[in-house]
C-alpha cells in the first residue's frame, strides 16, 4: 500500500478519477496520484471526451514544499501548469506520475487543461510557459517604463517597421542624430 507523501497521514486507495481513469486517492487529504500512462491509455480510448464544466470550484490546495514520489520515494519536481495561476503540479519523472493536491483536478478542468494532463509535464510545455512569462514580464517592464499610450504606439511602429522591405535603412535613418548631415 502506498502512503500519501503530501499529508503523510493517509493511504493511497485505488480509485477512478471522476469515474474516468485509474488513480489513487488519499483517504485523508483527498489528493490524487495519477500515472500519466494510465491517463494516456484512457485518453486514447476516449479521445473525444469533454470534461464537465466546473461551476463551483472548491478551494484548491497546493503543497508548498517539494514532495517525495509515493512509488519511488524520489523527490518530485514542481511544474507550472499555466501563466494564469501559481499552482504547480508535483511530477515524478522516475515513474511518470503526477500528484494532484485536493482541488487541483477541478482547477485543471476549469482552466481547460484537464484533457492535456500528459502535456503539462513535458519540457516543451514548460518551455512555452517560461517564454510566455518572459514576454509578459518584458511587456510589463516596457509598459511601466514608457506608459501605456507610448508603449502601444511603439508596438504599432515596430510592427509597421518589421513589415517594410527596407527596414535596415529605415532603422538607420531613425537612429542617426541628423540624417540630413553630410558628416557622419
Amino acid at each position: 500500500m502506498m502512503h500519501c507523501s503530501a499529508c503523510k497521514r493517509g493511504s493511497l486507495v485505488p480509485t477512478r478519477l471522476d469515474d474516468l481513469f485509474n488513480a489513487h486517492r488519499c483517504n485523508h487529504c483527498g489528493g490524487h496520484w495519477v500515472l500519466i500512462d494510465d491517463f494516456v491509455a484512457w485518453k486514447a480510448q476516449h479521445p473525444d471526451t469533454d470534461f464537465a464544466p466546473v461551476t463551483a470550484i472548491e478551494e484548491s490546495e497546493d503543497s508548498p514544499m517539494a514532495l517525495f514520489c509515493p512509488m519511488s520515494h524520489t523527490l518530485m519536481r514542481k511544474l507550472k501548469i499555466s501563466t494564469d495561476t501559481d499552482h504547480r503540479l508535483d511530477y515524478s519523472a522516475a515513474v511518470g506520475g503526477v500528484w494532484l493536491d485536493k482541488g487541483e483536478w477541478p482547477l485543471l478542468k476549469s482552466m481547460g487543461l484537464a484533457s492535456c494532463l500528459n502535456l503539462l509535464v513535458t519540457q516543451e510545455w514548460q518551455n512555452r510557459l517560461r517564454q510566455s512569462q518572459t514576454q509578459h514580464n518584458f511587456a510589463e517592464h516596457y509598459r511601466n517604463k514608457f506608459g501605456d499610450d507610448t508603449y502601444a504606439e511603439l508596438k504599432r511602429i515596430r510592427a509597421w517597421l518589421s513589415a517594410q522591405p527596407n527596414k535596415a535603412e529605415l532603422k538607420q535613418y531613425l537612429l542617426t542624430d541628423d540624417p540630413y548631415s553630410a558628416s557622419r
